[in-house]
């Protein structure tokens, strides 16, 4: 009778078993801890600087525009109405040109009337001087006449004394009364005489005070009468100043209104750049920092001049004066690019400005690998920077190599291959 017989156990299977699930855990594991292969950029597509060691320019930049150092505008002095225009914007004029003619009947008739009142008032003081001399020299005559009975007084008086010494008194040759009576004639003289004496003075006083007042009359009218008449020697507008006609819009037969701009006369040939700086960097523009001024055609060196005190638009208003020579073509409200020297740094790390990141903030930069196929984000402090540079606090070396350019598209990536 056979006997079944138990088969030994296949321990080779269960060894090669754990040994391939084993190596398929492994696998696992190592799958799991790969990194996720890195994005692919275009090498063209991107902008590459290196971190330089040196001294830094901290600048800031603006759009502007070439302006007259000297304008001078003309308003109308009066209302009138265009008649003629004789030169057009672009000439060339002098300080005696006339720009423009206008006409208004109502002041013709206001310095016709002005010069009528003036006239009248001329001539009641001729009147006035000739009635007080008059009566100064009618007074003078009384003087005279008091002063001629005082002296035939003083002159009776004196005779009857000597009578009375020789004792006709006393022998009854002569009267008390008549005595008495000479003696008072004199004394009642001398005191009219002092009388119209004074009243000759005063008058006299009173004489020079009249005339002037009237004398002050006639100036007051005549300065009317003089301003009406430049009212009507405005009308004939001039350029007051040599230089270039800059503007003037009006035609003939228009209306215009005393105190409306009427031309604009510059100076061509001294120009100053008028720059729109943000009102975020013009905090540390100072009067007298360097500047330099692109026309297009040439670079001019300058210096700040003058600082608009307010902001408009967000921009600040900064006159430049020009230290160099003006290029073939400039002229007035040429539009221009102007940058102003605020300060320079020295021996400090810097690159080019990237295309986000403020100044003090810390931003994410890809800084490219030794063979430079690959780039790995690291933070970076920024600190200073100007138009087109930005100082480097830390996390950069001199040598390093970014992507200055717009990396926003791999904000969720920590490195990137270039291609």
């Amino acid at each position: 009778m056979d006997i079944p017989r138990e088969r030994a156990p296949d321990r080779k299977r269960y060894i090669y078993g754990g040994i391939g699930l084993i190596a398929l855990i492994a696998a696992i594991v190592a799958i799991a801890n790969l990194k996720p292969a890195a994005p692919s950029v275009d090498r063209s597509s991107v902008v590459i600087d290196s971190v330089r060691r040196g001294d830094m320019v901290i600048d800031v930049r603006g759009p502007g525009s070439l302006v007259p150092e000297q304008i001078r505008w003309i308003s109308a002095v009066t209302a009138g109405r265009v008649d003629k225009i004789d030169v057009r914007p672009g000439a060339t004029v002098t300080d005696t040109t006339t720009l423009l003619e206008l006409s208004n009947p109502d002041v013709q008739l206001e310095s016709l009337s002005a010069q009528q009142q003036l006239s009248a008032a001329e001539a009641s003081l001729v009147t006035l001087r000739i009635s007080l001399e008059n009566q100064r020299l009618a007074q003078e005559g009384v003087v005279a006449t008091t002063t001629s009975d005082f002296n035939d007084a003083i002159r009776n008086a004196t005779a009857f004394d000597e009578l009375e010494k020789k004792g006709f008194l006393a022998k009854g040759l002569l009267a008390p009364m008549d005595v008495s009576k000479a003696k008072d004639k004199a004394t009642e003289l001398k005191a009219r005489m002092a009388i119209e004496q004074q009243r000759l003075d005063v008058m006299s006083k009173s004489i020079d005070e009249q005339i002037a007042l009237q004398k002050a009359q006639v100036d007051k009218l005549r300065d009317i009468a003089q301003f009406q008449t430049n009212r009507i020697a405005s009308m004939q507008v001039r350029a007051g100043s040599a230089g270039q006609l800059q503007e003037l819009s009006l035609e003939p037969g228009q209306y215009v209104q005393a105190g409306t701009i009427l031309a604009k006369v510059a100076q061509p040939g001294r120009l100053k750049a008028v720059l729109q700086i943000p009102a975020t960097q013009a905090k540390d523009i100072q009067i007298g920092q360097v500047a330099s001024i692109d026309t297009r055609n040439g670079l001019i060196p300058g210096h700040v001049i003058r600082i608009d005190p307010g902001a408009h638009d967000g921009t600040v208003a900064v006159d430049v004066a020009l230290d160099g020579a003006l290029p073939k073509g400039a002229r007035p409200d040429l539009s221009v690019d102007g940058t102003i020297e605020l300060d320079r740094l020295k021996n400090v790390l810097y690159v080019g400005r990237p295309a986000y990141g403020d100044p003090g903030s810390t931003v994410g930069l890809f800084r490219l690998s030794k063979d430079g196929n690959e780039a790995q984000r690291v933070n970076v402090k920024l600190g200073r920077a100007s138009v087109n540079m930005v100082e480097i606090v830390n996390g950069l070396n001199a040598g390093d190599k970014i992507i200055t350019s717009d990396m926003s598209g791999s904000d969720s990536q920590s490195r990137v291959r270039l291609k």
